[in-house]
């Protein structure tokens, strides 16, 4: 797992370059336009007539002033009727009307996505150190086999919740998940597997030393789910148990993941974004520009396809929560929850996040509410 880089999106230190905001259009002021000055051998109004038409340029005056008045108030009303379209059609792929009517496999099936760009070569992975409580796999896809972490085999004869977790940065490789690491960005998660979870941590394709291309959320939807068939298979995972996770980049993986399978217990996404695009071109290998290519890769445009329940979340401060709110605004289904975190960043929420998740995972109490949330320390 490569460093994490730091969250990309609205709210984040690294913007999205040119969906940050719509700033105002720039505005010119009109010049003084002086009066025609009347000369000596001009005619002269008599005093009834400099009256009356002193009268009749007030209320020409008048009469502007309430038609631009008007005018102005019709405006503002447009523009704040036509805001959240303006806000989506920023972002390509973004749309204030999602396909309700379309689902994200079926808008999948027959495409081909169109790679412009590969990323950074890691190699191969590290290889877990005795005791650390992971073992290095492979799981099959449909590019080949692929690397991935999984928590040992107990050995204690029972079937355990499984969580696959994916990272936050280029999550096509990974790297050391055993290490410990702070409780101010702990991309491990290191909660759940200290609970007894069985945790998966998959590569994809691209990744490390991988067969096939990274395509940035698209071809790796496959992949989760394949990597998540093979923990179904492990004897000492129970199948019904099975959860799905992810930070940041992660986090948007996931989403799209969970829209097009309902295979997973729950589902908890933390600081992902509405659409791909929004991380400027990074992690995405398509041209990022490409509005069909950025719609199958837009979480906000396929909630409606997710049956799994649903719960995101990101840290009040520093993070990508005006991204989510663009979510929060059009979703109408219930299996999916947002949940703002107070006194968090886009980092800090995950390991007091992950603490109250894995608990309620273990005791087969899963409640998760604003209060609960409010409570995180």
């Amino acid at each position: 797992m490569p460093n994490a880089p730091p969250p990309q999106g609205p709210d984040a230190q690294t913007p999205f370059p040119a969906h940050q905001a719509w700033p105002p259009a720039n505005s010119t002021g009109g010049g003084d336009a002086s009066p025609v000055r009347s000369t000596a051998a001009q005619q002269q109004p008599s005093r009834t007539g400099s009256a009356a038409g002193a009268a009749g340029i007030k209320y020409v005056v008048i009469g502007l002033g309430v038609a631009l008045a008007v005018g102005a108030f019709t405006v503002v009303v447009a523009l704040v009727l036509a805001l959240p379209g303006l806000r989506f059609a920023m972002v390509p792929g973004i749309s204030a009307s999602p396909p309700k009517d379309q689902t994200l496999l079926a808008a999948r099936r027959g495409f081909v996505t169109n790679l412009v760009r590969s990323g950074e070569f890691y190699g191969p992975p590290d290889i877990p150190p005795p005791g650390s409580g992971f073992e290095l796999i492979e799981y099959q896809s449909a590019v080949g086999p692929l690397a991935a972490y999984v928590t040992t085999d107990p050995s204690d004869g029972g079937r355990h919740p499984a969580i696959v977790w994916i990272t936050g940065g280029d999550n096509n490789s990974v790297g050391d998940v055993w290490s410990p690491s702070s409780r101010r960005n702990d991309q491990s998660a290191s909660a759940f597997r200290k609970a007894g979870i069985v945790m998966m941590f998959p590569s994809q394709r691209g990744g490390n030393d991988n067969p096939g291309k990274r395509e940035g959320f698209y071809g790796e939807v496959d992949d989760i789910l394949a990597a998540t068939e093979h923990l179904a298979r492990l004897p000492y995972v129970d199948p019904e148990l099975i959860y799905l996770g992810g930070h940041s980049t992660g986090g948007t993986m996931v989403m799209l993941v969970a829209a097009c399978s309902d295979r997973y217990r729950a589902v908890f996404s933390l600081g992902p974004v509405a659409g791909a695009a929004q991380y400027g071109g990074q992690f995405v290998y398509c041209n990022h520009q490409d509005e069909q290519e950025m719609r199958l890769r837009s979480p906000l445009m396929w909630m409606h396809c997710v049956k799994s329940p649903m719960y995101v979340f990101e840290g009040a401060e520093n993070g990508n929560w005006s991204a989510i709110q663009m979510m929060v605004d059009v979703n109408d289904n219930s299996q999916i929850q947002f949940f703002k975190v107070p006194g968090h960043d886009h980092f800090t929420v995950i390991a007091p996040l992950a603490e109250q998740l894995a608990q309620g995972i273990v005791t087969g109490k899963l409640a998760i509410t604003q209060q609960m949330v409010d409570g995180l320390r």
